[in-house]
C-alpha cells in the first residue's frame, strides 16, 4: 500500500482546531485535504444526549468509516502528493476507551486489531493542546447543533485522556502545540510561529507552547 509523500496527521479535543490548521496547512504545502466525516454519524447527535445509550453504535459506526475512508485514501494514485488530515485513526480508541463498558470494549477491541494492521502511520502527528475552558468557548462559538448538549465534565475527561495517551506516544514523530494562549486562525503573528515550527518537525517529541508577546 502506497503513502503519500508527506502525511501529517493533526490531532486534538473537539473544539482545539484541528481541521482550521489543516486547512490552512493544505494551502502552504499544496497538500491533499482529507477531514473526518463525523456530521455522517447519524447515532451522534443521540449520543451527546445518552451517552450511555448510544455510546456502542456511536462508536463502531465512526470505527468503521473511519477505516473505509483510509482504505480508499491509500488506494487511490495519489501516493505523490501530500496529504493532511484532521484525526488518525487510533484515535478511535481514547473515545472508545472513554464511553464503553467492558463487554462493549471487548468486541471493539477485536474489530479495531484486526483493522488497524492495514493502516498506515503518519510522518508527523501534531497534537493541539488547549485547556478545557479555551475549548468549550471554541464549541460554543462555532454552534453545532449536534454539540449543543456538549457538557464540560465530558470534555475535561477526554482532555486528560488525550494528554495521558500523547505523553506515551512515541510511535511516529509527534509535535505537541499548546493553543490555549493563541488564535492561529485570526492572529497571523500566532500563526506564523506554528508554521515555523511544523517546518521543522522532530526526530521523536517536541513540545511547544507559544507565547503571545505583550502588545
Amino acid at each position: 500500500m502506497q503513502k503519500p509523500a508527506y502525511y501529517i496527521a493533526i490531532e486534538g479535543v473537539i473544539g482545539v482546531g484541528k481541521t482550521s490548521l489543516a486547512k490552512i496547512l493544505v494551502q502552504r504545502l499544496n497538500a491533499r485535504l482529507v477531514l473526518e466525516k463525523f456530521e455522517d454519524n447519524p447515532f451522534l447527535s443521540d449520543f451527546y444526549k445518552d451517552r450511555d445509550r448510544y455510546a456502542f453504535q456511536t462508536q463502531m459506526f465512526f470505527l468503521l468509516s473511519r477505516y473505509r475512508q483510509q482504505m480508499e485514501l491509500f488506494q487511490t494514485e495519489l501516493f505523490h502528493k501530500n496529504l493532511v488530515t484532521d484525526y488518525m485513526f487510533i484515535k478511535d480508541k481514547l473515545f472508545a476507551y472513554l464511553n464503553l463498558n467492558e463487554k462493549e470494549l471487548m468486541l471493539y477491541d477485536q474489530m479495531l486489531n484486526l483493522l488497524i494492521r492495514q493502516i498506515p502511520k503518519p510522518d508527523l502527528v501534531i497534537y493541539l493542546q488547549a485547556d478545557t475552558e479555551r475549548l468549550m468557548q471554541n464549541i460554543a462559538k462555532r454552534g453545532r447543533d449536534f454539540e449543543k448538549n456538549m457538557d464540560e465534565e465530558y470534555i475535561e475527561a477526554l482532555n486528560q485522556m488525550y494528554n495521558q495517551f500523547f505523553f506515551r506516544y512515541n510511535e511516529t514523530p509527534l509535535l505537541i502545540i499548546n493553543t490555549t494562549d493563541i488564535d492561529f486562525v485570526h492572529n497571523e503573528d500566532d500563526l506564523a510561529e506554528i508554521l515555523k515550527t511544523i517546518q521543522t518537525p522532530p526526530a521523536g517529541t517536541k513540545l511547544y507552547r507559544p507565547v503571545r508577546k505583550p502588545s
